[in-house]
């Protein structure tokens, strides 16, 4: 069996216990392939067709626009019209061209036809002039001859999408607009990736469902409720396995029960400096680890390695594994940095970056070099429309309101130390983030 450790080694700054987060990305980056498509690929109507990732390109069976129509309201005719006018151009009143009504016939040298957006063009006819530069006067119009070029304010066919080349890529995430393109070039049903299927389940004998009374020393579990969260942005298939005791055969059940059910597990908690030994035994026993911590705040414990469902590693079904931290903030920090592109990967979906901006930082920041830090950021922009960010104040890593106040990460970069009140940094604004 080829292990992760080994060929996980070949990444720069490769330290299982303390990566940096550039090196756990590529880390996770070269072992979160796409699943093997023959099997993976259903057919689906366009209106189930939102936010699943297309399987193969789409190729457009139309020219779009089908027929070279008009750009606006206004008056259509031959260009060459402009050649023979001298200040103004006057044209006689053919008739007129509605949309999905259009001119019979073809009009003279001399005439034009009234004409709505959208309008196929009439014969002969290839300059629309904007309706509120010409005088009606009866049967006929009047326009300044500079007032449009030939060839002006007409939409040609196939210049949006030509019949025959690629409306959409495979790899892409469907969107509301993608649903509107599909359905303007009559495509009624495409091919998409299968949803991934990721099992998820906290671990803590403090832990209780909301619902369930609290007793002293106990909590509510957030954690499966923010992740479900992040797993249904993603459009991912999710098996919630639940609240998992610490103990050896607990952990055990839940994790080779959520192999067997799915492509993807992610846990949190127990991956501590006080659980480590305890779950690295499992993942040796089940599986195989890349790295067990990583040089960020917050999100310094996270796991990530391979599971089988087998009676030894190497055996029977295979499954990614994340160990996420405990704390709340963590989990979204760790979810959204590490876990989601390997979500979006294993999808088929083309590789998307978060959006990053630069903004200038309002006040000091203190953080310490050798660690990347995202820290809960509420950014705005200024009288002058330029990019201001500041904290939400503590930055302890279970302050989930903090999560809840912020509109974005603010990145401290792994060498980067103090900030300064005026700095710039990169901000990922939440709603970059699928």
């Amino acid at each position: 069996m080829t292990t992760l450790k080994p060929l996980s080694g070949c990444v720069a700054q490769y330290d299982p216990n303390a990566l940096p987060v550039e090196a756990a990305q590529e880390i996770v980056r070269q072992w979160a392939m796409p699943r093997g498509q023959a099997q993976q690929v259903e057919r689906v109507a366009l209106f189930d067709a939102l936010n699943r990732v297309l399987a193969a390109d789409v190729v457009s069976p139309i020219d779009v626009p089908a027929f070279d129509n008009s750009a606006m309201d206004g008056y259509a005719f031959s260009g060459a019209a402009l050649s023979s006018a001298a200040q103004s151009c006057t044209l006689a009143v053919a008739g007129a061209a509605l949309a999905g009504r259009p001119f019979e016939g073809r009009p003279a040298p001399s005439e034009c036809v009234r004409i709505m957006t959208g309008a196929l063009m009439p014969e002969g006819c290839d300059t629309v002039v904007p309706q509120e530069l010409v005088t009606r006067e009866g049967d006929a119009i009047r326009f300044p001859a500079d007032a449009v070029r030939a060839g002006q304010n007409r939409r040609l066919s196939g210049e949006d999408l030509a019949r025959g080349k690629p409306a959409l890529r495979a790899g892409r995430i469907v969107r509301a607009s993608d649903l509107g393109l599909l359905a303007s070039l009559g495509i009624a049903e495409v091919d998409v990736q299968k949803r991934l299927v990721v099992a998820f389940f906290s671990t803590g004998d403090e832990l209780r469902s909301v619902g369930e009374p609290l007793t002293p020393g106990t909590l509510y579990d957030s954690n499966r409720y923010t992740l479900f969260a992040m797993l249904r942005r993603l459009n991912v298939e999710t098996v919630d396995l639940g609240i998992v005791r610490d103990d050896r055969a607990s952990l055990e059940k839940a994790l080779r029960e959520a192999t067997v059910a799915a492509d993807v597990v992610i846990s949190s908690g127990g991956v501590s400096v006080g659980d480590a030994d305890f779950t690295r035994e499992l993942m040796n026993s089940l599986g195989d680890i890349a790295f067990w911590k990583i040089a960020m705040r917050p999100g310094r414990p996270l796991a990530f390695g391979r599971l089988w469902s087998g009676p030894r590693a190497g055996t029977g079904k295979l499954a990614l594994f994340f160990g996420l931290p405990g704390n709340p903030v963590a989990v979204m920090a760790t979810f959204y940095f590490i876990v989601r592109e390997a979500l979006l990967a294993m999808s088929g979906a083309a590789r998307q970056a978060p959006i990053v901006i630069r903004a200038r930082c309002s006040e000091p920041i203190r953080k310490r070099a050798g660690r990347t830090e995202f820290q809960r950021g509420i950014a705005t922009r200024d009288q002058a429309g330029q990019w201001t960010v500041a904290t939400t104040g503590p930055q302890g890593s279970g302050v989930l309101s903090s999560m809840s106040e912020a509109n974005c990460f603010i990145v401290l970069e792994h060498d980067r130390a103090d900030i300064d009140a005026g700095d710039e940094v990169n901000i990922v604004p939440f709603d970059g983030l699928i």
